[in-house]
């Protein structure tokens, strides 16, 4: 396992609005992502997915809902975070992170 150098402050600096725009671009990724697996799991319910204060549902569909939806962004926000890590090492020879 290769182990990065820790950053030092200027790139730790510069990385926080890149990483901020990465942020809330795998947001609204994620959050398509969501709409479109919850489609495809639960065809007949409505766009979208069920929110904690519904009464209609089952609290067993609404912890499904916010399971499913918090793994994916969780997984979009890693994929996302981990990417542009790469991509600003690339560019500046610094890891952002540690």
């Amino acid at each position: 396992m290769r182990r990065e150098q820790p950053a030092s402050k200027p790139a730790k600096i510069l990385y926080r609005p890149w990483g901020l725009v990465g942020s809330l671009i795998g947001g609204l990724v994620a959050g398509q992502i969501f709409q479109q697996v919850w489609k495809h799991l639960v065809p007949t319910s409505s766009d979208d997915a069920p929110k904690p204060l519904e009464s209609e549902y089952r609290l067993r569909q609404i912890l499904l809902a916010a399971v499913i939806q918090g793994a994916i962004f969780s997984a979009v926000r890693a994929l996302i975070n981990r990417g542009g890590a790469r991509l600003f090492q690339r560019w500046t020879g610094e890891w952002p992170g540690d």
